[in-house]
């Protein structure tokens, strides 16, 4: 693990040297792999690496344990309340909407919940500009094969650390790395609305989703969901589709 970890730490080093960038930054949520990715960079840039905590109408605990991560890696933080901004811009969208009478209350939930994750990107990005960081994401490799993040949201980012981890080395490493024990043990979510968990979205668990990518068997109704999500989500993968005419 010690191995593991220093390699990632001189590749975060080279990235932001190869992109002029003086240091990285993150948005911490309180979960597992936004943790670990702060003690990461706080490793790689310990005077030049920033924690973003980023509340949307968040649960008080997701808040509560994102304040722990900061303050036990000691990374420098800020916190940035995106409700407001957040009802303001949607209620506008709706208001509009509404009033061509074309609102589809069967994607308010989505679309509410991408809208989030792509306002945490923004501010990312403008705090980013400001200190010239780079913008570290913390997809993990089941999260990457499913396409379980929002295109342009948590998936728009500079450099993806521990896209190649699975679930558990990404657990083995936030103990490695002294991540507070009840961000480690607590049920993944995205934080994408009330009562929200990733296992209960997605219909299947990280575990076996751990076991597809490393070609061990598992039952067939989730190698079928898995399948499906990997085919369906191919082009956040991708950069957009390009029409070339010359």
């Amino acid at each position: 693990m010690e191995t593991t970890v220093l390699t990632i730490i001189d590749w975060l080093k080279e990235q932001a040297e190869n992109a002029n960038g003086k240091g990285l930054l993150v948005g911490v949520s309180g979960g597992l792999d936004s943790a670990v990715v702060a003690n990461l960079i706080k490793r790689a840039f310990p005077e030049e690496s920033l924690g973003v905590i980023m509340p949307v109408k968040s649960n008080p605990k997701d808040i509560e344990d994102a304040q722990k991560v900061v303050d036990k890696c000691r990374i420098n933080h800020m916190t940035v309340d995106l409700t407001n901004s957040h009802d303001l811009l949607y209620g506008e969208i709706q208001t509009q909407i509404k009033e061509r009478q074309e609102w589809h209350e069967e994607m308010d939930q989505i679309a509410d919940a991408n809208l989030r994750a792509r306002l945490r990107m923004s501010t990312l990005y403008t705090i980013a500009a400001n200190y010239r960081y780079l913008v570290v994401g913390t997809d993990n490799a089941p999260e990457w094969h499913t396409g379980y993040f929002t295109k342009y949201g948590d998936g728009g980012v500079d450099l993806q650390p521990i896209i190649d981890l699975t679930k558990q080395e990404v657990r083995e490493m936030a103990a490695y790395l002294q991540v507070p024990d009840e961000v480690i043990t607590k049920q993944p979510s995205a934080d994408l609305w009330a009562g929200q968990t990733d296992e209960a979205e997605m219909g299947t668990t990280y575990d076996r989703i751990d076991a597809y990518i490393k070609g061990e068997p598992i039952p067939e109704k989730d190698r079928l969901i898995i399948e499906k999500m990997h085919r369906q989500t191919e082009h956040k993968r991708n950069i957009p589709t390009q029409l070339r005419l010359k």
